[in-house]
């Protein structure tokens, strides 16, 4: 199936894999692609890179080539928003085309790991994504394999379509409700209006209306009712989300007839996170920490509302691990464990 010849008696013959050339620090790529036809001038090259023979290869029937393998495990995991790039060194690249939350079907990504010599990586679920970058990859191990271990991939990403997939966000009008006499009654600016305003514009939605109300419960209810009333597909309450006395925006988000899915997430920051639905409509109840920190558990949960999530406790629950924020002196979430 694959014979080994000295590298002087290979010329004219053609590469069936990529070969690497490594330069710490200064190059980490392709040195001859699959396809070349060696000449005379490549002999001292390959001998440089450690090539002192070419192996020649005549698949029998039943086998496959690494780069078939790859591009067909590729194309039966893929779903929208992802496509495939051409095979480099054995592995291809899977890339979003659009915006949106990367969803990967966990479990199917592990039987297909559990296929030995298949191996498929991917960047985390639920992760938000912006177009053009790197999400997943995969390959097989060696230079080639049986087909049969092929087709049980092929299987598992029929049973389990899609296994990886880019989900768009939707576009709501958002209403929100800021709550606090101080602001209300004008003794300070509101802070977080704005707050909130930049981080659903920047999800592709947009803040139809902020109403501001004092710390009262039958005003606040009033607001959520308002803006179900003019349209609004999510309400985000603002302010009042502690176990003050006086904080009271969790007991007005259940008296406006929201059905509670949490309030508090094992998150820090962001522990005194409310989430309920009155009807389809997510309202949501945020702590102060989102208007100073980069990343709470807003950030973490509001793109999977946007992206059509129905959100459960069980979905809450699960934060707890990597749902601490390390504080890092510069921040570069969401390119950090948080969350993940």
């Amino acid at each position: 199936m694959m014979t080994e010849i000295p590298v002087q008696q290979a010329i004219g013959r053609v590469l069936f894999h990529d070969i690497t050339r490594i330069v710490p620090g200064e190059f980490h790529g392709r040195a001859f692609k699959k396809g070349h036809v060696i000449v005379p001038d490549d002999v001292d090259t390959l001998l440089k890179l450690g090539k002192d023979n070419i192996y020649v290869l005549d698949l029998e029937e039943g086998f496959i080539h690494e780069d078939t393998a790859a591009l067909r495990i590729a194309k039966a995991a893929m779903g929208n928003g992802i496509q495939m790039m051409p095979p480099s060194e054995g592995k291809v690249r899977l890339m979003t085309t659009k915006a949106g939350l990367l969803k990967v079907n966990v479990a199917a990504l592990e039987r297909i790991n559990a296929i030995d010599p298949v191996v498929f990586a991917t960047a985390h679920t639920n992760q938000r994504f912006a177009a053009r970058k790197l999400v997943g990859g995969t390959r097989i191990i060696p230079l080639y394999t049986e087909e049969e271990k092929i087709v049980a991939v092929e299987k598992i990403c029929r049973e389990c379509a899609p296994v990886i997939e880019i989900v768009p966000f939707k576009k709501l009008n958002v209403g929100v409700v800021t709550t606090g006499n101080e602001v209300y009654h004008g003794r300070i600016e509101d802070k977080f209006g704005p707050v909130i305003m930049e981080k659903i514009n920047d999800l592709g939605s947009s803040v139809m209306r902020q109403i501001l109300v004092p710390d009262s419960v039958p005003m606040t209810v009033q607001a959520i009712h308002d803006l179900l009333a003019e349209g609004a597909g999510m309400i985000v309450v603002t302010g009042g989300m502690s176990v003050d006395p006086d904080d009271r925006t969790p007991a007005s988000i259940r008296a406006a007839g929201g059905r509670e899915v949490t309030y508090g997430s094992p998150t820090f920051p962001g522990s005194m996170f409310m989430l309920a639905y009155i009807g389809d409509i997510p309202v949501i109840g945020v702590p102060g920490c989102a208007m100073y920190n980069k990343a709470t558990v807003f950030d973490l949960l509001v793109p999977r509302i946007l992206a059509g999530d129905r959100l459960t406790k069980a979905d809450i629950t699960v934060l707890g691990h990597g749902g601490l924020c390390l504080g890092c002196s510069e921040c570069h979430f969401p390119n950090c464990g948080f969350g993940a």
